[in-house]
This record gives structure tokens, sequence and C-alpha cells, in this order.
């Protein structure tokens, strides 16, 4: 297997509803079949609602600071997280993300194929 240098800095961003977002691992880029990685920034106000599947993911923040809302739960939990938080989603569990106003979020979204 051959190592694969990806420089993030060369792949395009792109603008959605949801903030802006970078796709830095997936088939095309590095043949990842059953990962895929994204950097998202979220700027003052924005949300990212991530989306139910069979898949797992975790978010870590990089730089920044967000609320984090848990989905799901009989009781909807809201945390402030900062640079170094994260979380891990199993398969159809949900949160959003939002940069509080003033403020903005860099995360990095890695996503994985159940088994």
């Amino acid at each position: 297997m051959a190592l694969t240098f990806i420089d993030t800095n060369k792949l395009p961003r792109v603008n959605t509803p949801q903030g802006a977002m970078t796709q830095i691992l997936n088939e095309k880029l590095a043949g990842a079949k059953d990962v895929g990685a994204t950097l998202r920034w979220l700027t003052s106000g924005e949300t990212l609602n991530t989306v139910a599947s069979d898949k797992h993911q975790l978010l870590y923040v990089m730089d920044g600071e967000a609320s984090i809302t848990l989905d799901g739960s009989a009781e909807r939990k809201e945390y402030a997280v900062r640079k170094g938080a994260g979380v891990y989603l199993g398969p159809q569990e949900t949160v959003s993300i939002t940069a509080p106003f003033g403020a903005s979020v860099k995360l990095l979204h890695v996503v994985v194929r159940a088994g």
C-alpha cells in the first residue's frame, strides 16, 4: 500500500446551507471505501445537523467554539464545546452543532461504515 499525501489546502471548499466544507478523505482522493472525512466551518449562527444513518460518526472541534445539542434522546441536552472536544455518534444517532453569534468553529467530521 502506498502512502497518500492529501494537501487539504488545495482541495475545493464548498459553501452549503450548513456552512462551508471540504472533503479530505474519500474513495476518489485516497481509495477509501469505508471511511470519509470532511473539514467543516461554521460561522456565527450557522448550524450543522447530522443525518441519521447506519454509519458511525465522529465530530471533533479543531478550532473555535460551538454548542452541540444531542438529538434523539428523551431529554435534549446542549453542551458548550471548544477546541479539543468531540462527540461520537453511533448508527442512527444525530446531533446539531451551532456556532454561537460572534464566533466560528472548524470541525473534522469522520464517517465510517458500520461493520
